[in-house]
């Protein structure tokens, strides 16, 4: 990151630190503090400390992980509940700071493998420190409306996440192919 541009690069960082907190006070208010454990949340996050911290792994990670988290937002919130403008500023302004920053930090090539190991990890905490009741990143049971499709949660957790990791790889790929890094450069050049 050039020299004069850090100081502002890693303010930032402020946006989605403050997306997250928002999000925290929404949860803190109506009870499920849990809830901040979903990927899109605690995403937002990781995405502050990778800026303030300058860690462009974090940051890849987490902008990764935007893309998804607005999907699922959209399929499973927006349009089945009310929307609150803390879950708006959570997904939306999330995934316009992740992709902003990707301009600078370019992507490479393994950082979905790194999404891959955050998406573990996460639901390892889910499952450890959240309510079953939340189901917070499908830690628990099978996501509703696939009971017909899955008689076991093991069966549901495998295929769901080969799905995330193909699913990851893919969009990581793409992002690379916008944004390449200058490793994804070099190797593109010494290929031709």
């Amino acid at each position: 990151m050039p020299g004069s541009f850090e100081k502002r690069f890693r303010l930032v960082g402020l946006l989605p630190l403050s997306f997250f907190l928002s999000q925290a006070f929404h949860y803190w208010r109506v009870g499920g503090a849990g809830n901040l454990l979903w990927m899109c949340n605690i995403g937002n996050l990781l995405l502050a400390g990778g800026l303030f911290s300058e860690r462009r792994e974090l940051i890849r990670v987490a902008a990764i992980w935007t893309i998804p988290g607005i999907v699922i937002w959209i399929l499973y919130v927006v349009l089945k509940y009310e929307v609150v403008l803390s879950g708006i500023l959570a997904h939306v302004g999330g995934v316009l700071v992740g992709l902003f920053v990707l301009r600078i930090v370019r992507m490479d090539r393994i950082a979905w493998t790194y999404a891959f190991v955050w998406y573990l990890v996460v639901q390892l905490a889910a499952r450890l420190f959240t309510s079953p009741d939340l189901n917070v990143n499908v830690a628990f049971r099978i996501q509703t409306g696939w009971e017909s499709v899955f008689t076991r949660y093991w069966k549901f957790w495998v295929v769901m996440t080969a799905v995330v990791a193909v699913s990851l790889w893919m969009i990581g790929s793409v992002l690379s192919f916008i944004w390449p890094s200058a490793q994804v450069l070099e190797l593109q050049n010494r290929e031709r």
